[in-house]
């Protein structure tokens, strides 16, 4: 890109609106959110009963455990734990 390109970027950049405060904050609270995902997999596939508990019953299961069971979380981990 040359540098032309690049001030006219930048231009067309600074001419948008600022981003809904609502998303700034959801990208601000999302690596916390994937860490917490990724963590509650990696525990479902080393410890059965964990599994087993998520299975039977998904909110109770992460509440128990901790964590807040957003319906953003239990949406996201219906899907993860389909595609396994």
């Amino acid at each position: 890109m040359t540098a032309l390109d690049e001030g006219r970027l930048a231009r067309l950049i600074t001419a948008l609106p600022p981003a809904p405060q609502a998303w700034v904050r959801a990208a601000q609270e999302l690596p916390l959110a994937r860490a917490e995902l990724e963590d509650i997999v990696a525990r479902a596939e080393a410890d059965a009963e964990f599994r087993s508990r998520l299975v039977a019953d998904l909110e109770s299961a992460l509440a128990a455990d901790g964590h807040e069971p957003t319906p953003a979380l239990v949406q996201l981990l219906r899907v993860r734990f389909k595609s396994k």
